[in-house]
């Protein structure tokens, strides 16, 4: 790989996070609402103990101290004190981690694999009966809102068919004789949001899958190795595939960054203690440590998932490094 090209790329990572993390700043605290009134609950507080609060807080000093506060601290890996939890902010997110990863990277694997095969073979079957059952299939589960499909798994599996848990990541109140039965009884609980969240996704691939396939299948080297007597299993595995799976690189990769905090109505619908339903609980309690840390995390995730993106796409396709 060319190394300005790689150079780059690395230098407008690292301005697009500078640059986001400054918007990130600015942004809670134009919000609307007192996050005052939110740490302190209660109206009839002295002005002794507010100013001790703010200064607890930090909130007492100017806007660009603060800013210059926040980054010193950024550097030392410090993300503030959370509002709302009372405990450094890194740690609170650190807690609802590892659930989000596990929702979101259930879900991505299982969505790839799913879309990118249906995608293939929807487009190797072009204007028959299973290439219009996919797309529509496609269509309907990627423009389904996604509460609304949670809702209607849980209705269906839960409810009617008793199969799966409503909600949470472990039955409360269960004591699990080992790692086993624990591990079995958050599988369970992961089932219904994993199975929502799959179904959004697979609907997206499948549609960038079959249309980048059928498009690349049109193009004129692919005719030249047809002509040459090439089998149409060699032609798809050796020139069309590797073609067709750019834009999937793109977009699963836009996707994964995303992801982290696009689960937040899955995490809501299904009380799954994710980053998702953190991020929603800090809004409504103006916890702004906590909502730059999220966002900090999401940001820095979309950035570095580009960064991946681009340095693919640069050894999927050399042209890329010369035209930069």
């Amino acid at each position: 790989m060319d190394k300005m090209y790689l150079v780059k790329k690395l230098y407008q990572a690292f301005v697009t996070i500078i640059l986001v993390l400054i918007i990130n700043f600015f942004l809670f605290r134009v919000m609307p609402g007192n996050p005052l009134s939110m740490i302190m609950r209660n109206p009839n507080a002295s002005a002794e103990a507010i100013a001790k609060v703010k200064q607890l807080f930090g909130i007492d000093q100017p806007i660009y101290v603060q800013l210059w506060i926040y980054f010193k601290q950024l550097v030392q890996g410090d993300l503030g004190l959370s509002f709302m939890y009372k405990q450094p902010v890194i740690d609170v997110i650190a807690e609802k981690l590892i659930p989000t990863l596990l929702l979101v990277g259930v879900s991505t694997i299982i969505a790839i694999i799913a879309g990118v095969l249906i995608g293939i073979f929807a487009a190797s079957r072009q204007g028959k009966k299973v290439d219009a059952f996919s797309l529509a299939f496609s269509l309907i589960t990627y423009s389904m809102p996604t509460f609304w499909l949670g809702i209607m798994l849980i209705i269906f599996f839960s409810s009617t068919l008793n199969l799966f848990p409503t909600s949470g990541m472990v039955t409360a109140g269960k004591v699990f004789g080992n790692s086993l039965d624990h591990a079995i009884d958050v599988s369970k609980h992961l089932v219904l949001p994993a199975l929502t969240l799959s179904l959004v996704l697979i609907g997206q691939f499948v549609l960038i899958m079959r249309n980048s396939l059928l498009e690349v299948l049109t193009e004129d080297y692919i005719t030249t190795a047809k002509a040459k007597g090439f089998s149409e299993k060699l032609i798809m595995k050796r020139h069309a595939l590797p073609n067709a799976m750019l834009p999937m690189v793109t977009i699963i990769a836009i996707n994964l960054g995303f992801m982290i905090a696009g689960a937040i109505q899955i995490e809501t619908v299904f009380s799954w203690p994710g980053l998702g339903r953190l991020m929603y609980e800090a809004l409504n309690n103006r916890d702004y440590p906590l909502l730059q840390g999220i966002f900090l995390i999401v940001s820095v995730c979309v950035v570095l998932a580009n960064l991946c993106a681009d340095i693919i796409y640069g050894y999927l396709d050399p042209r890329i490094n010369k035209k930069t």
